[in-house]
């Protein structure tokens, strides 16, 4: 493997550590959501450092160059981390819905109430 991409793999690996650790100590980040990307750098780091296991996996895979195979391998894991992401937006859209729903109809039942005296 390159060494330029080596070094950009650590690179980016510790910028994601770096960042990741500073949005949990602002508490801005979820310390589920944390794990994804923790492991993303985990993985990063692995790959620079162990260059000779992703030469294998490329290979198995049939994929000519271990740089396409460590691109496609992060590409894959934004894709599900993204799939996973609208999932849990789904999912808060209907509960605030719902939520919104039944505000409405709590006003308008003291409304209701509150012109019958």
């Amino acid at each position: 493997m390159n060494p330029v991409l080596r070094i950009l793999l650590v690179v980016c690996a510790f910028t994601v550590l770096l960042f990741v650790v500073r949005k949990l100590r602002k508490a801005q980040f979820n310390t589920m959501d944390s794990l994804f990307w923790l492991f993303l750098s985990a993985c990063l780091f692995l790959a620079a450092l162990f260059p000779s296991a992703v030469y294998a996996v490329s290979s198995l895979l049939g994929i000519q160059s271990p740089s396409n195979f460590v691109f496609l391998a992060v590409i894959a894991l934004l894709l599900i981390r993204e799939f996973t992401i609208q999932a849990q937006l789904t999912n808060l859209r209907n509960k605030l819905i719902a939520l919104t729903q039944e505000i409405a109809m709590r006003e308008n039942q003291n409304h209701k109430n509150g012109s019958e005296h």
